[in-house]
């Protein structure tokens, strides 16, 4: 079984579904990444589908390892899924090709600034990645497993909060404030 088939089948399997709509980006010098969308009640998931092809690079190494290196897929989840328009998908697509094209790593607590909205005429321009839930697909040795990581959406403000504070500081923030980072039409944290 390829990479992206257990991937895929470790995203539907967590959510419980046997199948799940996908759409396709594409970027001029990369492989095409799906994001497949599961609705699951009042929540939508959108998960990609092709960051973990490859192994991510640290930029400062000389040589990329073809199969040595950490892999990672992106989770973003939506209360109602309504309040995502258009462009989410184009967003998801550049945040997980970002590896391939910009030498970053994705990993827990990395912020990621898009420095325009998200979807159209969403307040949020940056993204906090985070642990997910999914468990890592263990890959034959000596690949390293493929990680899921949660994308919450966050506004400017926030960003500079992370960058002066922490992603840390910030998650307290939304919990003193009761704030659901998976509402796409929540408020953003007063800090």
């Amino acid at each position: 079984m390829e990479v992206l088939d257990q991937v895929r089948a470790a995203v539907l399997g967590h959510f419980g579904v046997e199948s799940a709509d996908a759409a396709s980006v594409t970027f001029l010098g990369l492989e095409p990444i799906d994001i497949l969308r599961i609705p699951d009640g009042e929540f939508v998931h959108y998960s990609t589908l092709g960051g973990s092809r490859h192994p991510m690079t640290d930029p400062a190494a000389a040589l990329a390892d073809p199969v040595r290196g950490p892999r990672a897929e992106l989770v973003l989840t939506l209360r109602g899924g309504a309040g995502a328009g258009s462009g989410l998908t184009r967003t998801l697509g550049v945040l997980v090709a970002a590896p391939a094209v910009e030498g970053v790593v994705l990993q827990a607590d990395a912020l990621l600034d898009l420095g325009e909205p998200i979807w159209a005429n969403a307040p949020f321009t940056a993204v906090l990645l985070g642990d997910s839930e999914i468990p890592e697909v263990v890959l034959p040795d000596p690949a390293d497993p493929v990680r899921f990581l949660t994308v919450a959406p966050i506004t400017a403000t926030e960003a500079a909060w992370v960058r002066i504070r922490g992603a840390a500081a910030l998650r307290d923030a939304w919990q003193e404030a009761g704030i659901d980072v998976r509402d796409p039409a929540r408020p953003a944290a007063s800090l």
